[in-house]
């Protein structure tokens, strides 16, 4: 099975910086790009973008709820017309700057809370396939949620994630956390083999739950992301999927 691996990135804000944007590039093939609500803002969004562009780097958006003080992973109450109003609007600002620097809008991903919530509750999904289907390119979800779901029965490209810095509990549920600490490099890169030669991923019960794997997931803001960037890249040496 052929895969890819993305990042969220772009996630500064102001004067305060948020991982190391340029080092990760080189080892992966997609970036998911913060539009402004949980991370990052005009003058960010256009560097990380220009950075994509010099590396060769495909674009995503990266939605969030409305959250910049709790970075997005904080979850809120909001209906589906007002939700898919945010993640237009979202959509709409990077997609300025793509259009500047002569790119094209790759792929759509929810954020942190906003990712789990699409997950389970359909008017969230519903709401963010009204937003992305406007702009007819592949949603990255977690496969065996209402991301497959909906995503896939609303005529939108569906595109498994696996999340190799991440934990997954007994049902193969994804354990979102508010921070990301140091993880060993080989362990993240032997994990996200596994998940995509056998389809598999140790839980944090020690049971192994069926996970699907077209893209590879790693976090801008896990402490040394750059060797776990490196460690993933080369582990996946033979199973990247051409450009």
């Amino acid at each position: 099975m052929k895969t890819t691996i993305n990042c969220d990135l772009g996630e500064s804000f102001g004067i305060y910086k948020m991982g190391n944007d340029e080092a990760v590039m080189p080892y992966i093939t997609e970036a998911n790009i913060a539009c402004g609500f949980h991370g990052s803002d005009p003058n960010h969004i256009r560097k990380t973008v220009e950075l994509c562009a010099r590396y060769g780097v495909k674009v995503g958006a990266h939605f969030s709820l409305p959250d910049l003080p709790g970075f997005g992973r904080r979850e809120m109450k909001i209906d589906r017309p007002e939700m898919a109003n945010i993640v237009l609007y979202q959509i709409g600002a990077l997609k300025g700057f793509l259009d500047a620097a002569g790119l094209k809008l790759n792929h759509m991903k929810p954020h942190g809370a906003l990712y789990g919530m699409a997950a389970r509750d359909e008017h969230i999904a519903h709401a963010i396939c009204d937003a992305c289907e406007i702009y007819g390119v592949p949603v990255f979800g977690l496969s065996g949620t209402l991301h497959e779901e909906i995503y896939t029965a609303r005529g939108l490209e569906f595109v498994a994630e696996f999340f190799a810095d991440l934990d997954y509990d007994a049902e193969g549920n994804l354990i979102i956390t508010r921070e990301h600490p140091e993880l060993d490099p080989m362990a993240v890169g032997e994990k996200a083999l596994r998940a995509v030669t056998e389809g598999k991923v140790t839980s944090n019960t020690g049971n192994d739950v069926p996970v699907k794997a077209q893209t590879i997931c790693i976090h801008s803001d896990t402490p040394n992301v750059v060797e776990i960037a490196k460690a993933t890249r080369a582990a996946l040496a033979d199973h990247i999927k051409a450009a």
